[in-house]
């Protein structure tokens, strides 16, 4: 029987490495069907139920290895990316450091445990991981890839444009490597826009398959100076993405409209909590605002305070949310989820939250939690933590608009990529702000991206005493700040402040001109 098992591991094992799941199905059925109580056999079986996309079946068939045998640090990191999927991030965390010292050897599981610490926030530990595996197995593209977008996050620029290099050398056509380059630093010349048009050519991929490449050319042109010929590539990418997003604005509005009819003055009163008392010694900060608008620049300013961290953009509001809704959805967020928390105990969507991110606090009083979304919870906020603070930024909306127009976020934020649905959004966004400055005006503190960029140290000054904080001279300082960054902005949160981007959108005013013109019809004042 021995023999037989160890035959068909070797054969799922093998075939796990040309994603042969039906192959890996039958050896684990085979080897259970030998002994009920195979470590090796729930292995391979959770290693299927991964692939398939069911977390559920995968998190308990790696939880009966490890019960099996505790020393299975496979088990154990893909247990823990099967936490990272379900938001257990502290879960995760823990796992990881547990059996993080038993994985010198196994390039695949020490890049795969750097992915998970990268996914929940945790890149300066994924760091030495993705080092290890890269010296143990070098030239692996997954492996230089994974490194390569860790070391941006950490400001490691050079390194990633190194990396990335070798691998385009090696794989000219592949796309995101070419718009990741792109980001790192401004064009000079147009040698590669000239590639990435000549790669467009030679492949002839539809528009949708060329998402990553328009916005990467689109971004080099701009820095050209070359606006028009820019703007026509960014329409192309925001295009592609349109005619395959199967998104309807209206969805986001009529979410927008339930929160307003639901987070009323009359309900944020009703029971609402008095005292942190019941909170973990520790003040919550909530940077919002639309993307773009200046909340990264806002988060590394004050998480270079020694009394503030930073927990980044986590999405554990909206998981609280959603787990205490009692609604069950695909949708990440709806108008029955907002209406079903509203009805649940505000004092346990609070404790809920704080024990998501717990993981995440280390011994400063201060943490920021800078998710823009969070903008549309700031109700919830308010009602259920009443030592938080919150920020929300404001930006011109032509520039706050056009900057998002031109970002690819992943497939978030999907009104971005249309001007007409950003026009819909941003007045609907407006109007949930008139809202919130209506029934929790005082407890929000706005903050001009403009105000910010071409005054930081009075703007600085300003915030820091609306927070109960002393000036330091390190939040003027903010671009020494090692911290990782795992936003859009991660390259630009490393230089000194400027004011290039103010009335940038002036550049692409006649390709913006029915943008403008439906904000300002709209009752939205451009400057």
């Amino acid at each position: 029987m021995k023999a037989e098992i160890e035959r068909l591991s070797r054969l799922g094992r093998r075939a796990r490495e040309t994603q042969d799941w039906a192959t890996v199905e039958s050896c684990a059925a085979g080897i259970l069907n030998l002994d009920a109580a195979s470590a090796e056999g729930y292995f391979l079986s959770g290693l299927v139920e991964k692939a398939s996309k069911r977390p559920v079946n995968a998190t308990q068939d790696f939880e009966k290895v490890l019960a099996l045998d505790p020393g299975r640090y496979d088990a154990a990191i893909e247990l823990a990316g099967q936490h990272s999927i379900g938001r257990r991030n502290g879960q995760a965390a823990e796992l990881i450091g547990r059996y993080e010292d038993k994985l010198g050897n196994s390039p695949r599981y020490l890049d795969l445990a750097g992915t998970v610490y990268t996914e929940i926030g945790l890149s300066e530990k994924a760091w030495p991981l993705y080092q290890r595996a890269n010296e143990l197995q070098p030239g692996v593209d997954l492996f230089m890839a994974n490194m390569a977008s860790c070391a941006v996050y950490l400001g490691k620029i050079d390194e990633a444009r190194e990396i990335y290099l070798k691998l385009l050398a090696r794989f000219p056509n592949h796309q995101r490597n070419h718009y990741h380059l792109a980001r790192l630093e401004k064009a000079s010349d147009d040698r590669h826009i000239n590639q990435m048009k000549a790669l467009l050519k030679s492949t002839g991929l539809p528009a949708d398959k060329n998402v990553f490449v328009y916005y990467a050319i689109a971004k080099e042109l701009e820095d050209l100076g070359r606006w028009a010929e820019a703007f026509e590539y960014y329409k192309k990418g925001g295009d592609a993405v349109t005619t395959v997003a199967k998104y309807d604005v209206n969805e986001d509005l009529k979410l927008i409209d339930a929160i307003i009819n639901t987070c009323n003055r009359q309900w944020l009163k009703d029971g609402c909590i008095k005292t942190a008392e019941h909170y973990p010694a520790k003040t919550p900060v909530f940077i919002v605002g639309l993307p773009r608008t200046g909340t990264t620049l806002t988060d590394r300013i004050l998480s270079s305070h020694s009394h503030v961290q930073s927990i980044g953009e986590t999405q554990f509001m909206q998981m609280v949310l959603r787990q205490n809704s009692g609604v069950s959805s695909i949708q990440n967020m709806n108008a029955a989820m907002i209406e079903g928390a509203a009805k649940s105990d505000i004092m346990q969507i609070g404790r809920d939250y704080m024990q998501a991110v717990s993981y995440r606090l280390g011994e400063k009083p201060m943490f920021i939690d800078k998710l823009p979304f969070n903008f549309l919870f700031l109700g919830f906020i308010a009602k259920a933590y009443p030592h938080a603070r919150i920020i929300h930024l404001r930006r011109n909306p032509m520039d706050s608009c056009f900057s998002m127009y031109k970002q690819v976020f992943t497939w978030a934020y999907k009104f971005s990529y249309s001007l007409e649905n950003l026009g819909k959004y941003y007045v609907a966004h407006e109007r949930l702000r008139e809202h919130w400055l209506e029934t929790i005006g005082d407890r929000v503190i706005e903050i001009r991206y403009e105000d910010l960029v071409t005054d930081q140290e009075a703007q600085t000054r300003i915030l820091l005493d609306r927070l109960g904080l002393d000036f330091e001279q390190a939040c003027l300082d903010f671009d020494q700040n090692e911290t990782a960054s795992t936003t859009a902005s991660s390259v630009q949160v490393r230089e000194k402040i400027h004011s290039r981007s103010v009335d940038k959108w002036t550049h692409f005013a006649n390709e913006l001109q029915p943008l403008r013109s439906y904000l300002e019809q709209n009752g939205i004042r451009v400057a």
